[in-house]
């Protein structure tokens, strides 16, 4: 906003922002005091070219900037990114690539590569940081040079007039983590870091296809360093929804993958590059698994009402407890296939109301409320 003000187009208020975007997008565009306006997608998860031409001319006079995800929210590298930035620039806006992703570009390509103007980094995404350590996390900003006088600042550096924060580094703890963690790496070991975590991600989505189903791939067929894993079809002819196998992995001793974003009744999977070949083929044979599971609800050889998937997960005190009303047994419940045995992780609870649990904060005890 300062940038565009000096240049005498301060009017400018309008944001595109894609429709796979996440939504603290459109949640920082409009804390700024800007509008926000929604391009759409096509089917294979792109910016929709055509819908984005349109909006850039309609709003042109009045535009300020793009706000994009690269690789996309969806999991896929957009073909047409670095026309995209033209079409934007074009209109006098400026870019800004929410860098959320960059864990699938280190080595391989850069924000000023594709045309991005602005951009921050997620120390905890991608540079081994954690996120804050109980407080907030870090994120530098990035910027083109013609918006460096811009950048925020501190009265300690002579530049209180753009100070945002009362600490000028943010929480400073975090990082000495991510300065270790890349001079380590140096910049062979980051890009093979890439390479690795886009190729995982592959992995994953060959072994699955066939059973789930990955939502959207890109243009030569592949995914970026995530995946969209498909779980609508399987509600719909077994009435087991994503929720479901999320709370199931907990029985396998996984933390459920990213529930119902960006796709509604999906699973988004990234498994990073910290994964070995032995723990990738380990989640395949739990989600196959799963997915037999699913089949037998579906061919009516589980109970749909009482069945492994809608009951999960099965914590200790239910397995050990003197009553067990289900339909299966306590085995298939708690060690559904042999590599459980070796390391079995133990939720605290059963399954909870998720609905009820967001409307109602205040911790209770025997399902009463004061």
């Amino acid at each position: 906003r300062a940038y565009l003000e000096s240049i005498g187009q301060g009017h400018r208020n309008k944001v595109l922002i894609p429709a796979s975007a996440h939504g603290t997008n459109p949640a920082s565009a409009i804390q700024a005091g800007f509008v926000t306006v929604t391009c759409a997608c096509d089917e294979q998860g792109n910016v929709e070219m055509d819908d984005l031409r349109a909006k850039a001319e309609e709003n042109k006079d009045e535009l300020a900037a793009l706000m994009i995800t690269y690789p996309s929210t969806h999991g896929i590298f957009e073909t047409e990114i670095k026309e995209i930035c033209d079409i934007i620039h074009a209109c006098g806006a400026q870019v800004y690539m929410d860098g959320a992703n960059m864990n699938a570009q280190v080595g391989l390509t850069n924000p000023g590569f594709i045309g991005a103007d602005v951009c921050h980094l997620n120390l905890h995404k991608t540079f081994a940081s954690p996120h804050g350590g109980g407080g907030p996390g870090v994120g530098p900003i990035c910027v083109a040079e013609h918006l460096v006088p811009f950048l925020p600042g501190h009265g300690i550096f002579g530049n209180s007039q753009n100070q945002v924060s009362a600490a000028p580094f943010g929480s400073a703890g975090i990082l000495p983590i991510t300065y270790g963690y890349i001079r380590m790496m140096g910049a062979e070991g980051l890009t093979q870091a890439t390479k690795i975590a886009i190729l995982n991600a592959n992995y994953l989505a060959a072994c699955l296809k066939d059973t789930y189903g990955v939502v959207y791939r890109g243009a030569n067929g592949f995914v970026g360093h995530e995946m969209i894993l498909e779980c609508r079809k399987v509600h719909e002819e077994a009435g087991i929804s994503e929720n479901d196998i999320a709370k199931r992995l907990m029985d396998y001793g996984y933390h459920a993958p990213t529930l119902s974003f960006p796709v509604h009744g999906t699973l988004m999977i990234e498994p990073t590059e910290s994964e070995s070949l032995a723990e990738l083929d380990n989640f395949v044979d739990v989600m196959l698994n799963i997915w037999k599971e699913i089949q037998e609800v579906k061919n009516g050889e589980a109970d749909k009402d009482d069945n492994v998937l809608i009951n999960a997960p099965h914590p200790e005190y239910e397995i050990v407890s003197d009553r067990w009303e289900h339909s299966y047994t306590r085995e298939k419940a708690a060690y559904p296939i042999e590599s459980v045995r070796d390391n079995k992780f133990w939720v605290n609870v059963a399954r909870v109301d998720n609905t009820l649990g967001d409307r109602k904060l205040l911790p209770t005890r025997y399902g009463t409320f004061e």
